[in-house]
């Protein structure tokens, strides 16, 4: 006869919000195992007792039985005394302020229950909450930890008896599913137009599809905020859309029915896609996905003018399935906010802020506890890499390298804004919220902090803050009355990838974005920086030029035409705004408010508006986008200007200078100058590495920085370095751009203050 024997196994990772509970319930069960496992805030603590060969089957199929959300971490199993147990049970959540916490995101909808959303036989059929331990809402729900009902937006939504039953059933696939609900007792549905609501339910769902085949644009309500909705193919509609907005060329994604037999059916008549960018789309964190357009694109040029790609997302709520399937045709699906702000979350907000712009609205009274705009991802590289985190794929929650001595918080930059909490070896990185330059953007960034704070259970001692004095998140930093940490910008990006890619040095790591504050409060932009985390140095860039107005120059591109050619007494083919000519070189020849910058994401408007393909832009970024699809156009190898390597007194720099009159040169055509001017940026940006390699010892090269986005320019540069025997590191789990600086701050600060 076996005798009996105990283990007692403590977990964390991603086992909280995705049934793990009822996950080890049912294995326990199936291997007539006794014991128990309960939530521990951070943690799941499990007591399992049983014979030594029911015990080894359970653990070997630990892992390939678990519920495919389920990423769980064993971080020990130990032999422990048995108890009297006659059964195995669930007990009730306990704190544990030492456990670390794990916040789950926001999950898309299962294929259990799309396949009940769509039978007429289920209770749920049509019902826009439907969910289970599987899949719905996370993030956006919980009020605080542990993860139950009570502590989620759901706690005045009391169960039914049907609901009730499968609530508390361990066999049941939504036993405490704490989102769980149906129509009889969760959140409805309802449809407002013209300041009334005039249906509610399944009434209000087919109201907004009338309204939506009625060319009206409709703000719907989903599980981080509202999104705008019209059709795809009504011109007017998405005329007026970004008439009132405004939005006049920004691009807009557009949301795609699923196909009965290929979920991708109707995204591939579009859009080409590979075999990752394909199994992204599906995946539980249906990020929006920026594919290149497919011969058979038929859309309007609307969606994104002047550019060779789009923005695509699959339905990923129960509510935009329905709406999907219904409508069945594309929708314009862009996050309903003011330009530069967090996405709307409140019924009333919404109906206030965007009356001039919405048409209708579709509501629900499941309150959302804090925003989380859809994640954004662009292949790089032969991989999808992301440029923005949010549903789905954040709060991003990542170890570092050795322990933190206190709590500590970074803010991140202006643009772009995340911010990172971290603790001992722990670090979380919260969902994008944007950019920092309305009073409601600072209110979100508020709250995130202090709600991070709250459900992490961790209380910052230092705020870590970019050195940039007149970003308002430095500026927050300064007044709140903690130890501060100031970090150079472009160190913060140079130390994001190196956080992501641990333990190698030394490193020559190309910055390259728009305008970050630098050493001795120069505007730097365009660096190579060489060596580890804390010990940056600085030992090549590209040749300065003057800013004409300073930040204007992100709108009205043609200022940084005028200043290059300026910069090198070239001759201006054309110019925009003539008139105010004469202002300018004043200003110019006086220095007066043209500070000088090293960035090459300013570089690369200039260019454009020296090829004469935009001069005014009504994003960040425009010009740069259209540039990189003109260049796209061309096929072959471009003729181009090779850029000329100096020496000064502080390292190397890249002399652009030939790019001026080449860029205006008719002899070549506006596709092949495009292309030849990342042709020779990449070309200049590998001289830099082979000079440096041979003065310095160079392990492996990054690049880091918002200009990186550019996936043409992107890979060029790594093509060179490789055929050059260079290893190169891009980003992976965070983007490249300025949302990664919180995490860069943070590795930053963690090899500092290791250093004093």
């Amino acid at each position: 006869m076996n005798m009996l024997t105990a283990q007692r196994w403590q977990l964390t990772g991603q086992v909280q919000g995705v049934g793990f509970r009822p996950y080890i319930y049912r294995l326990a069960k199936e291997y007539g195992l006794n014991g128990w496992v309960k939530n521990r805030i951070g943690q799941v603590e499990i007591h399992l007792q049983g014979t030594p060969n029911a015990l080894a089957q359970f653990a070997e199929n630990f892992h390939l039985k678990a519920p495919p959300l389920v990423q769980a971490e064993i971080l020990s199993v130990q032999i422990c005394a048995c108890e009297v147990l006659n059964d195995f049970q669930i007990l009730s959540s306990t704190a544990d302020t030492d456990s670390p916490i794990h916040l789950p995101p926001d999950y898309f909808i299962c294929p259990e229950c799309l396949q009940e959303l769509h039978d007429q036989t289920n209770r749920r059929y049509r019902y826009p909450f439907i969910n289970c331990t599987q899949c719905g809402a996370r993030y956006t729900l919980i009020t605080r930890l542990p993860y139950d009902r009570p502590n989620t937006s759901m706690a005045d939504f009391p169960l039914c008896t049907a609901c009730a039953v499968e609530y508390h059933d361990p066999n049941d696939r939504r036993f405490h599913a704490q989102p769980v609900a149906c129509a009889e007792c969760g959140p409805i549905l309802s449809f407002e137009e013209n300041t009334q609501i005039s249906a509610n339910g399944e009434a209000a769902l087919q109201a907004s599809i009338n309204a939506l085949k009625a060319g009206k644009i409709i703000a719907v309500k989903g599980i981080g905020g509202y999104h705008l909705f019209c059709d795809v193919r009504n011109l007017d509609s998405i005329a007026r859309l970004r008439a009132h907005k405004p939005r006049p060329a920004k691009p807009l994604a557009v949301m795609f029915p699923v196909g009965e037999i290929d979920e991708l059916f109707y995204i591939k008549q579009q859009v080409n896609l590979n075999d990752s960018e394909a199994k992204l789309l599906t995946s539980p964190q249906r990020p929006i996905l920026l594919l290149s357009k497919a011969i058979t694109y038929d859309l309007t040029e609307l969606i994104a003018p002047n550019l060779n790609e789009m923005g695509v997302i699959l339905p990923y709520s129960p509510l935009h399935h329905l709406l999907l399937q219904e409508f069945g045709s594309p929708l314009i699906a862009t996050s309903a906010n003011l330009s530069g702000e967090p996405v709307l979350t409140e019924n009333y907000e919404v109906t206030q802020r965007l009356s001039h712009l919405a048409e209708a609205y579709l509501h629900h009274n499941r309150p959302i506890v804090r925003p989380a705009d859809d994640s954004v991802f662009r292949t790089i590289q032969q991989r999808p890499r992301p440029l923005r985190l949010g549903r789905g794929c954040a709060p991003l929650e990542m170890c570092l390298p050795f322990k933190l001595p206190h709590p500590v918080l970074a803010v991140g930059g202006h643009l772009k804004n995340t911010i990172a909490l971290a603790a001992k070896d722990r670090i979380m990185i919260s969902p994008h919220i944007g950019d920092l330059g309305s009073a409601r953007s600072m209110d979100v960034f508020s709250q995130v902090i202090q709600d991070f704070q709250q459900i992490y259970n961790i209380q910052a001692e230092t705020i870590i803050y970019d050195a940039h004095p007149n970003y308002a998140s430095s500026r927050w930093a300064k007044r709140c009355g903690l130890a501060t940490f100031p970090v150079f910008h472009h160190h913060a990006h140079a130390s994001a990838l190196a956080g992501e890619f641990q333990n190698l040095k030394p490193w020559l790591i190309f910055t390259w974005d728009g305008v970050g504050f630098g050493e001795n409060a120069e505007l730097w932009g365009g660096e190579a920086l060489y060596g580890q985390v804390g010990q940056w140095q600085r030992l090549a860039h590209l040749k300065a030029f003057r800013l004409l107005g300073g930040e204007q120059v992100t709108r009205e591109v043609w200022r940084t035409a005028l200043s290059l050619a300026w910069e090198t007494s070239a001759k201006l083919n054309s110019v925009e705004n003539s008139d105010k000519i004469a202002v300018f070189r004043k200003m110019w020849d006086s220095q007066l408010n043209c500070p000088q910058t090293t960035a090459a994401g300013r570089l690369f408007d200039g260019l454009a508006s020296l090829l004469g393909i935009i001069h005014t832009a009504s994003f960040e970024g425009q010009a740069p986008m259209q540039l990189e699809a003109i260049a796209a156009n061309f096929q072959g190898v471009p003729r181009f200007p090779p850029l000329t390597l100096q020496t000064t007194a502080t390292g190397w720099q890249v002399d652009w200078s030939p790019l001026v009159e080449y860029m205006q040169d008719a002899n070549y055509s506006q596709a092949e100058r495009a292309a030849g001017a990342h042709h020779s940026l990449a070309d200049a940006l590998l001289q830099q590495a082979v000079a440096i390699r041979a003065a310095y010892p160079v392990a492996q090269v990054g690049l880091a920085g918002g200009v990186f986005q550019n996936r043409l320019l992107s890979e060029l540069a790594i093509d060179l370095l490789e055929q050059n025997g260079f290893t190169v590191y891009f980003p992976e789990k965070l983007p490249v751009n300025d949302a990664a600086l919180s995490f860069g701050q943070v590795i930053e600060y963690l090899h500092r203050i290791s250093q004093v």
